[in-house]
């Protein structure tokens, strides 16, 4: 697949999930702040854009296993997945990794003071994200069902009090572009998720559960920002 370098990270990424891994390898965010082009990542981060095409077109060569095409979804059947997957997830390992947090903090955190920011900002993530989620599960995502469930029975659909669907939208892209922030502080602190040389078992799981909490949130926010929320906004202009 021949790579437009004008095209936004976060397009990329939808079109082709392979191009993930790539970009991850750089530390280049497809998810929170995926509106950027090649061009400006590579500006910002002074990369080689002719390598990252190279290396993204040589992931994208193989026109088998490409993974599960989530553009070609509808969008309800890609809400349920985004709950039951995604949600849940955070759901179950917020509790797992803040009784962790808190046991590192209490032992090893006279000796490693960072400690005690990555439990504070986990903590705010943990928090912010419980809403954010119900927000989406009780307001933004029903709405969007609705209208594909309109536009199946060619049948109209009520205004709702938020007006657009791009308003609730905005807020939580704006909330998504909070938790990225919150995670390069984590990546910082942790120095990429490297347990110190006196670390004990729980800290070495820990730094691995942080690490892979992160990867699902990049995935989770991806397929909203990238592909559901975008697809929102095109299916409402078919009503008002």
């Amino acid at each position: 697949m021949v790579i437009d370098s004008n095209k936004t990270v976060g397009t990329i990424v939808a079109d082709d999930y392979r191009t993930a891994g790539v970009f991850s390898q750089l530390g280049i965010d497809f998810c929170c702040k995926g509106n950027r082009t090649i061009d400006e990542v590579c500006a910002k981060k002074g990369i080689d854009k002719f390598a990252l095409l190279d290396e993204l077109e040589r992931v994208t060569s193989n026109n088998n296993n490409q993974g599960i095409d989530f553009k070609s979804w509808e969008l309800d059947l890609l809400i349920d997945y985004i709950e039951k997957k995604h949600h849940r997830y955070v759901e179950d390992k917020i509790p797992q990794l803040l009784s962790f947090l808190i046991k590192l903090e209490q032992v090893h955190g006279a000796q490693h003071p960072e400690l005690f920011e990555i439990k504070k900002l986990f903590k705010r993530s943990a928090d912010e994200l419980t809403q954010h989620m119900k927000k989406e599960e009780l307001i933004l995502f029903p709405f969007i069902k609705k209208m594909v469930e309109a536009n199946r029975n060619n049948s109209p659909i009520n205004i709702p009090g938020f007006g657009s669907v791009a308003n609730p939208i905005a807020m939580m892209m704006e909330e998504h572009e909070n938790e990225g922030e919150r995670f390069e502080k984590i990546v910082e602190l942790s120095n990429n998720y490297t347990p110190p040389t006196d670390a004990c078992n729980t800290y070495k799981v820990t730094y691995q559960m942080l690490q892979e909490f992160e990867a699902d949130l990049h995935a989770h926010i991806h397929l909203e920002n990238n592909i559901l929320f975008p697809s929102a906004v095109v299916l409402q202009d078919k009503f008002y």
